[in-house]
This record gives C-alpha cells, structure tokens and sequence, in this order.
C-alpha cells in the first residue's frame, strides 16, 4: 500500500516560525514531524509515500534530508499559485498511485499515533470506499465530525460545525484509507476539498466508514498545541539527562547535540534545546522549546515560549508566556517581551513590548 502525505498547507496560526518552515518539518522533540511519519509508515510495513507539495515545501524537504526509515519517496507538487485543498493533490497523484490497491492519505500537519494496519483491515473488511480513522475530543468545532454507527458506518459527516451542533464528539483525525474508486469522484485541476465534497456524499451512499483511533493524536497547528505535544512526549518517554557541574537541570527535559549552558543557570522542566544552542550564566529556560543554532545570555529569562532558529537573545532579557521569536532574530539587551509578542524572522527588537502584538 501506498501512502499520499499532503503537505501543501500554509501553516499560519503558527506564523512567524511558518514564514520560514513549512508544519511538517517543525521539529519535536528535536525531530521533524515528517520523520515522525516516515518511522510510522515504516512501522506499518508501507515502504511507498508520495509528497503533495509545494515547490518551496519540496525544496525545504530536500534541504533537511530527513531520515526516511527505509520509505522510498516522490513528489507530486502543487500548480504554482494554485493550491489544490485536499482532494486535488490526491488526484493529481493518480498515475503515481495507479488503479488497482487501496492506499493511505495523511494530513501531514498531525501527530496520530494510528495503527495503519488496523484501519486497512476494517476498509477491506467493510468494502469500503473510504475508511477514516476518528478521534474523540472535547471540542469538535474545529474539525470534520462523524456520526458512527454500531458497524462502524459513517451515517452522517459535518465538516467544522457551529459549537454545540456536532453530531458527536468523534473527529476526523486526518488520516484516511481510499479506494482507488475514490478518484473518479474528485474533479480534475481544481480545489477539491475532501471533506466537504467528497466524504459527505459517501455518507449519503453508506460507503464511508469510521475506524475511532485512542491512541495518541494532535492537531500542533497553534503554537499552544505545539508546545503540548513536545510536553506530553516529554512525560511519556523521559530521556536521562547527565547532570552538568554547576547547572540546576530539571526533568524531563530534551536537549541535542552541542548545548552549552553556563554555570548558574536553571533549565527546566519541559523544554526542549535544539543543536549547538547556547545558554549563558544564571539563565532561566522554563516549558519552551529551542530550535537550533540559538544563543541566550547571561541572566536572560525564557518561560512557555518558542524560540526560533539562529535567534540572539541578549543579557538580562525577559521572554513572557506565548511568545514567539521568529529565525535569525535579536532581542537586544535588558529588553522585555511579555505576553503573546511574536516577533518575525530577522527583526531586531531592542524596547520594551509589554502587550500582545506582532513585530514586523
């Protein structure tokens, strides 16, 4: 079986960090979410994924050469300036994907823990045309909504309904089996949304079943969801940390090859310190995540915030709860930055923000 991974979205509740990466390749727990799916593919025996990109997404996969885990992969990339929803790039990966077999689609911007396997079997089991694994959760709103019968058929499908009209609590976890029949029901050259034209249709038929997922599973398209996901792998799979002379290093944290970090400084807990990051004396980094080449200085402060790549945080800073710090940024000494400041790549900040507010 063949996987379709689509990752042409545009990321922007996560802005400034996505100005400069694309969803899948943000890292956690210092390892990009697209190597996360290639270790699961590979898990699940399925040794073929076809990238739905764009050009800028195909590039930046190539420039980080992530480790596949033995997944052989091509690219089936998006028409410049003509983004395709969801369903387009499936059908524009039909000669790749061929005729014959069922095969996977991912939404690549999800962590799910799902057991490929298992949702393969209840497809051919049921004969289905498409297979959807589920999710339940407490606020469905912002997701695909299924109501599932007793045999796992999909009677009725909402997508994104109004808070409180939700047929159920089960949500559509972005991960799919398809029936090759299912390309002849998506337009050619246009924007097809899946969800909305193609799935509730199959429900009407009674050809859409549900495969309900509890396994781990997140949406990190906000920033507060990216830092949970890191904190909760964080808790369940705590790495040994060597003590450091003269550090208060505290649990669970994650650090990658090459930190530095002075004497006197408190790191810790929940955080995550990318490649060759640097930490000067008596700093303080609290529930945040690092990305690489970053260097904060003596007596800076970073707590519940996201640090981007090849930042400068300078001495005697202060970095607020939900801020983000976009790559190759400065923050100038003695400056603070307090709650919800989000600051864009290649910005110098050197006053004070002391309310929430993007720095362009």
């Amino acid at each position: 079986m063949k996987a379709v991974i689509l990752a042409g979205g545009f990321a922007t509740r996560l802005r400034p960090l996505s100005c400069t990466r694309p969803k899948i390749l943000f890292p956690i727990l210092n390892k990009p979410l697209l190597q996360w799916t290639f270790e699961r593919l590979a898990r699940n025996n399925i040794k073929e994924a076809i990238m739905a990109v764009s050009y800028q997404t195909e590039v930046a996969i190539k420039q980080n050469r992530i480790p596949r885990s033995g997944v052989h992969i091509t690219y089936s990339r998006d028409p410049l300036r003509k983004p395709l929803g969801t369903g387009g790039p499936v059908k524009k990966a039909e000669k790749l994907l061929g005729r014959k077999d069922n095969f996977l689609v991912l939404n690549g911007d999800i962590f799910a823990d799902t057991d490929y396997t298992e949702l393969l079997k209840l497809h051919e089991k049921k004969e289905a045309v498409a297979t959807i694994a589920l999710h339940e959760v407490r606020n469905p709103s912002r997701y695909g909504v299924a109501q599932l019968s007793q045999d796992h058929r999909i009677t009725r499908f909402v997508e994104k309904p109004p808070r409180g009209k939700a047929p159920s609590n089960l949500i559509n976890a972005g991960v799919y089996v398809l029936s090759p029949e299912i390309l002849k029901r998506i337009p050619e050259d246009r924007k097809v949304s899946l969800e909305r034209e193609v799935f509730t249709k199959l429900a009407e038929e009674g050809t859409l079943y549900g495969y309900v997922c509890e396994n781990m599973w997140m949406d990190i398209g906000k920033p507060e969801d990216y830092l949970k996901i890191n904190r909760i792998l964080m808790n369940a799979h705590p790495s040994a940390c060597n003590e450091r002379k003269g550090v208060d290093t505290k649990t669970p944290l994650v650090l990658d090859m090459n930190v530095q970090i002075g004497q006197g400084s408190t790191i810790g807990p929940h955080v995550v310190l990318g490649r060759n990051v640097t930490i000067g004396r008596k700093a303080t980094v609290q529930d945040s995540v690092v990305l690489r080449e970053t260097e904060i200085s003596d007596h800076a402060s970073v707590e519940g915030a996201i640090i981007g790549e090849g930042v400068y945080i300078g001495v005697n800073v202060k970095i607020g709860r939900g801020c983000i710090i976009g790559d190759h940024a400065r923050v100038k000494d003695r400056t603070i930055l307090k709650h919800g400041v989000s600051v864009c790549p290649a910005k110098e900040v050197s006053g004070n923000v002391l309310t929430p507010k993007i720095i362009t």
